[in-house]
C-alpha cells in the first residue's frame, strides 16, 4: 500500500518524506500562492485555479484570499459555497462541505493529526480522518475543525469554537471543546 492510500484510509503514513506527496503538496502550496497574489480584478484566471486546485466544486462557490491547503484534490465544495478570508484546510483526508455553507474568516480544517508517541512522531509519520460538513451551515470567525469530525445539517458553530467531537443536525453549538447549546427547528 503506497503512503498515499495509507493517508487516504486515516492510517499512520510518512507525511513529511514521501516524495509523491511532497510532491502533491507543493503543486497545490504554489496554485494557493498564485490564487493569493491574483488580482481580485482577474474573477475568471482566479476561478479557473481554484478549479484546477480542489477536487470537487459546484457551480455556485466563493474562496477569499488567501486560502491555503495541503492537497486540494481531497476537498467537495457544495453549491453556493463561501469562505471568508484566510481559511486553511489541511486536506490529508476528504473534506466534503454540503450545500450553502459559509465559512468566517481565519477558520481551520485539520485532518491531519499525529501520533501521541513521540519516536511515531519524529519518524514523520502521521494520520488523516475525514471531515465532514452538512448543508446549511455557518461557522463563525476563528473556528477550528479537528480530525474526524462531522457536522450536521442546519449548524451554526460560535465564533472562536474548537470542534473536536460530531456536532448533530439543528443545533447551534460553541464552546472549546465545542458542544451544542440550543436546539434549532428542523
Amino acid at each position: 500500500m503506497t503512503e498515499k492510500e495509507k493517508m487516504q484510509n486515516g492510517e499512520l503514513y510518512d507525511a513529511n518524506y514521501n516524495e509523491e506527496l511532497i510532491k502533491e503538496r507543493t503543486k497545490a502550496k504554489d496554485l494557493c500562492f498564485l490564487y493569493n497574489h491574483t488580482m481580485p480584478s482577474k474573477i475568471e484566471e482566479r476561478e479557473k485555479m481554484i478549479k484546477e486546485l480542489i477536487g470537487k466544486t459546484e457551480e455556485n462557490f466563493y474562496i477569499e484570499p488567501p486560502f491555503y491547503c495541503d492537497y486540494g484534490y481531497n476537498i467537495t465544495l457544495g453549491n453556493n459555497f463561501y469562505a471568508n478570508h484566510n481559511v486553511v484546510i489541511l486536506d490529508g483526508n476528504k473534506v466534503t462541505f454540503g450545500e450553502n455553507v459559509f465559512v468566517a474568516p481565519n477558520c481551520s480544517f485539520y485532518t491531519a493529526g499525529h501520533p501521541l508517541d513521540y519516536k511515531t512522531r519524529n519518524q514523520g509519520l502521521e494520520y488523516a480522518k475525514e471531515i465532514k460538513v452538512g448543508n446549511n451551515v455557518w461557522i463563525g470567525g476563528n473556528v477550528v475543525v479537528l480530525p474526524g469530525v462531522t457536522i450536521g445539517d442546519n449548524v451554526v458553530i460560535g465564533a472562536g469554537s474548537i470542534v473536536n467531537k460530531d456536532i448533530p443536525s439543528n443545533s447551534v453549538a460553541v464552546g472549546n471543546p465545542c458542544h451544542v447549546v440550543k436546539k434549532l427547528e428542523p
